[in-house]
This record gives structure tokens, C-alpha cells and sequence, in this order.
């Protein structure tokens, strides 16, 4: 006989019991399948993961070239800098620089320098990357907004910007491709 009108279900459990499980699941699915939209919106877009890296392919890059990609909306200034350019840049004293840092640690290999292509002042696009361009008195980059100049390792030698070029993360993946990120 069932204690006070609650009858049991087969495995012995009271069926109240049962229908609470129950009744508990589904909210639990319904909730999840309400809130999957909402979650998965905060993953990036497939279109910003492909800007997540960029393979430069260095071949056709002749020395003293330089060439701009993009990578996630900020051009990258690649150039293959001529042994005139690398020991230029080698034989600046620290103590002449704004933001001190040797080229060797600016670099991963001879004769290419990557740096991201925007001012440290104001967030200009500095002139340099064409033959015709302006490069300023130290043969690397001109910033005409404030006179912002940068030498043959993207280094602050003149003007308002605080920082060096700043140097994207990359690795070589072979002698003559890069990936960017």
C-alpha cells in the first residue's frame, strides 16, 4: 500500500521524485539551448581568425625592397635591407637612441627587418616603403605628421614618438616565407 497517495515507480523511487528529475532535465536542456546562441556570439568571426596570421612569401623581394602586408588591419613594413642599411643600423651608439634597443634584437635574420607599420605618436602610417618616398635623415622612415624619423631598424631617432616601430610576433617557416602571429 502507497504511503500517503504517493505511488512508487518500478525502481522504487517515489514517482514525485521522478517527475523533478525530470522536469529539472529539460529546463537544464532548455536553458543550455537558449544560452548556446548567446555564448557561441563570443567567439571570434571566422573572417577575424583568417586575419589571425599572413604568410609573407620573401622571394621576390629584392635587397633593399620593402613591401607592406596586412595583418589584423595594421600594415607590416617587410624589407630586405642592404649591408649598407645593417651596418648603419649596427653602428648607432644606445645611448643615442630614445628607446634603446640593438638591432640584433630587433631582427631574426639578416637582412630582414618586420616591423608594424605605424607611428608610436599619434598612430600615423609613416612614408618609406616606396623608392620615392621620404625616409627621413636616417634612410628608414619619415612620419610628415609631427617629424617623427626612424632609422634602417625602425628605431626612434627623431621627433615625438616615445617607442620604436614595434616588432610584430613572426617566424620563419622556411628560408623564404614568413607567418605573421
Amino acid at each position: 500500500m502507497a504511503d500517503s497517495g504517493e505511488a512508487t515507480a518500478s525502481g522504487g523511487t517515489p514517482r514525485r521524485d521522478f517527475l523533478n528529475l525530470v522536469t529539472a532535465s529539460f529546463a537544464a536542456v532548455g536553458v543550455g539551448a537558449i544560452a548556446w546562441p548567446f555564448i557561441n556570439s563570443m567567439q571570434p568571426a571566422r573572417d577575424v581568425l583568417a586575419l589571425a596570421s599572413t604568410d609573407v612569401d620573401l622571394a621576390p623581394i629584392a635587397v633593399g625592397q620593402a613591401v607592406t602586408v596586412m595583418w589584423r588591419g595594421k600594415p607590416i613594413f617587410v624589407r630586405s635591407r642592404t649591408a649598407q642599411e645593417i651596418e648603419a643600423a649596427r653602428a648607432v651608439p644606445l645611448n643615442d637612441l630614445k628607446d634603446p634597443q640593438t638591432d640584433q634584437a630587433r631582427i631574426q635574420r639578416d637582412p630582414w627587418l618586420v616591423v608594424i607599420g605605424i607611428c608610436t605618436h599619434l598612430g600615423c602610417v609613416p612614408l618609406g616603403q616606396k623608392p620615392t618616398d621620404p625616409r627621413g635623415p636616417y634612410g628608414g622612415w619619415f612620419c610628415p605628421c609631427h617629424g617623427s624619423a626612424y632609422d634602417t631598424s625602425g628605431r626612434i631617432r627623431q621627433g615625438p614618438a616615445p617607442l620604436n616601430l614595434a616588432v610584430p610576433p613572426y617566424a620563419f617557416t622556411s628560408d623564404t616565407k614568413i607567418r605573421i602571429g
